[in-house]
């Protein structure tokens, strides 16, 4: 069929080898015609790659010699892959065999489509959704991502409620299609993240540039969650709230950032004394860490890349505020005093 697309599934790996073990017989399953499956290794030490070359002699492997993170590892990996449309899947994913067929079919719609999310399901709990993109991205007015099927840690059970496909604000990264074009277009991940929120980035980058993120619920996918960082770890909860604050200052024009990081500072300064009164007290370290480190990063002489400059001089407050996808009011208020635990539960009117 030398009209279908070329797709590449592209799952990055470090010290991963029991998902490899466990799901890439689901992946190599796949029923899509034109597909490469390639595995980029962050320098593994736990004996994927000589796993891999027994297993699967004829897999794609493609190496970095070090752990250059998630969003490291891909800019380096899929600089050496060469398909119309990429999916990057995390290695503890299990997927069915036409799970990539309806998401291309909705991308190859509209050219102005750059990505795509699948349904993300809980491997451990089947009918419920998974914390790492559920039913699609969203982002609220101060910039805290939530998703239809989970809002913080409240997680819903799937009962058909979000299987209409539409536009969303973020694809996860635990399962997003992009077109190459795009991704390139969009310059990659931004390396400064490391991991997580990395893929919010992205996808605001690429909405500010004028695309849609959109979300198919005839594919799903069941995400085991947490595999390399679990909710608990401390480092995680440094890199969530000091990548969310690069979010804001990256995405935002200039005085919109400003405003809104200075709210965020507040804001972020309640969780720190929450964390501190539960005992969390390295949770609390972490949020001041962030801080320290995102404070640090504004007086760097470093250039941003020429892409996310081209692009912030073309974005403004009223773009902004019609971008699809975001909650214009706090969901921090809604969630915790108004007891709006759903998706279902906000009001559609303040929901662009």
């Amino acid at each position: 069929m030398t009209d279908t697309p070329k797709v590449a599934v592209v799952i990055l790996n470090w010290n991963g080898i029991k998902y490899l073990r466990d799901f890439l017989p689901f992946v190599l399953a796949s029923t899509w015609p034109n597909l490469d499956i390639v595995v980029g290794d962050n320098g593994s030490t736990d004996g994927s790659l000589e796993f891999l070359r027994g297993a699967y002699p004829g897999i794609c492997i493609i190496e970095n010699k070090e752990n250059f993170g998630f969003t490291g590892g891909y800019n380096r990996v899929l600089a050496q892959v060469e398909a119309d449309y990429y999916i990057l899947l995390n290695s503890d994913v299990e997927v069915q065999p036409g799970w990539i067929e309806p998401v291309i079919a909705l991308m190859e719609t509209d050219a102005r489509i750059a990505a795509a999310a699948p349904k993300i399901m809980s491997y451990a709990q089947k009918d419920h959704f998974e914390h790492a993109g559920a039913a699609g991205g969203f982002i609220d007015k101060f910039g805290y991502p939530f998703c239809r099927g989970r809002i913080f840690y409240e997680i819903e059970e799937d009962k058909g409620q979000y299987d209409q496909p539409g536009e969303i604000f973020w694809a996860s990264g635990a399962a997003m299609f992009i077109k190459k074009k795009n991704w390139d277009e969009a310059g990659g991940f931004d390396e400064s993240f490391f991991a997580h929120m990395e893929e919010i980035d992205l996808c605001w980058r690429l909405k500010n540039m004028g695309y849609k993120v959109m979300y198919c619920p005839q594919s799903v996918i069941y995400h085991v969650g947490g595999g390399t960082l679990n909710a608990e770890n401390p480092f995680k909860t440094y890199l969530n709230f000091r990548n969310n604050l690069l979010l804001l200052k990256n995405n935002l024009p200039f005085w919109r950032a400003l405003w809104t990081i200075s709210i965020r500072f507040w804001m972020d300064l309640l969780a720190l004394v929450r964390f501190l009164m539960e005992g969390k007290r390295k949770d609390a370290w972490a949020i001041s860490r962030a801080h320290q480190n995102f404070v640090r990063r504004l007086f760097q002489s470093k250039v941003k890349s020429d892409v996310i400059k081209k692009y912030h001089k073309q974005i403004s407050n009223e773009k902004y505020h019609h971008v699809t996808g975001v909650y214009s009011r706090s969901l921090v208020w809604d969630f915790f005093m108004n007891k709006k635990t759903k998706f279902t539960d906000l009001e559609k009117k303040d929901l662009a």
